[in-house]
């Protein structure tokens, strides 16, 4: 397993790690979970990543279970949760968005779902226009502080949006966003490949990226329909479908299936081999819901040296979809 430091921070991040969205609770329960966090763990992972919303709040309540079980050195592992939906199905006031309330009481609700004294990562896991950002960065800072979180982040956040909470909290002498979350994937490259430039060269910006597989698309198995029991297949995520499912991406894997061949290795982890390519990627996080594909997605450690300046050259002409800066 390769480590990377979180963005100009000292804490080191597996470049694979695993995460919980749609999977916990949603297609596996505890058995599986505790199946496959273990093989993670195993293998190096050592950054497990979870949310307030997902699954309202059961997937937190499963990984804690597991976590729990394991007993493992809490000093080995990290773990995150995000807060901005909520976890409840009625969405009172100050049950959602970045308010101090909410980010304070989304934290002690994570603690307590995930049984543990203090979240490694914690993020903004949208940019909430309603609070002041001094808001934001003032509560995170002395959550840090308190001890109850190491380090914050933002999730989907522009690339203004980030750079205007460190000048917040360069203005206040605060601990400002250490990283992002955003999806990055061989279709979703303009805020890794654009927005961000600047911030990773002049701030530092570490990424937690997700959806490195395209919400399982860039597997391959959606060449021929949907099958049962896949993400694409759930109630709730018909939204994936209209995003994924488009005759020129379809015609665009089946070509870089060719190229995965060519490697003699599986599209998914020739894609995902893709996104730690990049440098300015921590960690891509996982969500497989089965050992065999969490294995598969392990050989993305042994194509990685493979993608070569004229793969990705072929890989790029079939993208056709880097992102261009106009000076204009």
């Amino acid at each position: 397993m390769e480590y990377r430091r979180l963005g100009r921070s000292g804490v080191q991040l597996s470049v694979l790690s695993y995460g919980s969205w749609v999977t916990f609770h949603g297609q596996i329960e505890d058995s599986h979970a505790d199946e496959l966090m273990g093989i993670a763990y195993d293998k190096g992972i050592n950054f497990f990543d979870n949310a307030e919303t997902y699954a309202d709040g059961e997937s937190e309540l499963m990984m804690g279970r597991v976590l729990k079980k394991k007993n493992w050195d809490r000093t080995s592992y990290l773990i995150s949760s995000k807060a901005y939906f909520g976890s409840r199905k009625n969405l009172l006031p100050n049950k959602t968005g970045l308010s101090r309330k909410h980010l304070v009481e989304a934290c002690h609700e994570a603690l307590l779902r995930l049984q543990t004294d203090y979240l490694d990562l914690y993020y903004c896991h949208r940019p909430d226009p309603n609070v002041p950002m001094e808001e934001i960065v003032w509560t995170m800072h002395n959550l840090i502080q308190q001890g109850k979180i190491l380090y914050w982040g933002t999730s989907q956040w522009s690339g203004a949006e980030i750079m205007e909470a460190h000048s917040v909290a360069q203005r206040y002498n605060l601990i400002g966003p250490t990283m992002e979350q955003p999806q990055y994937n061989m279709f979703e490259r303009y805020k890794m490949e654009q927005d961000y430039t600047s911030i990773f060269r002049n701030i530092g910006l570490g990424t937690t990226i997700f959806s490195p597989l395209a919400a399982g698309f860039l597997t391959g198995k959606y060449q021929k329909g949907i099958p049962e029991g896949s993400r694409l297949s759930l109630t709730g995520f018909e939204w994936l479908k209209k995003r994924w499912l488009q005759e020129d991406r379809i015609k665009k894997v089946q070509l870089l299936g060719a190229i995965a061949a060519q490697l003699n290795t599986s599209l998914a982890a020739m894609a995902i081999a893709w996104t730690i390519k990049n440098p300015n990627v921590t960690s891509a996080i996982v969500g497989a819901t089965k050992k065999e594909q969490l294995l598969e997605n392990f050989k993305a450690l042994e194509v990685l040296p493979k993608l070569t300046p004229q793969v990705l050259a072929e890989i790029e002409n079939i993208l056709d979809n880097k992102p261009f800066w106009d000076s204009n």
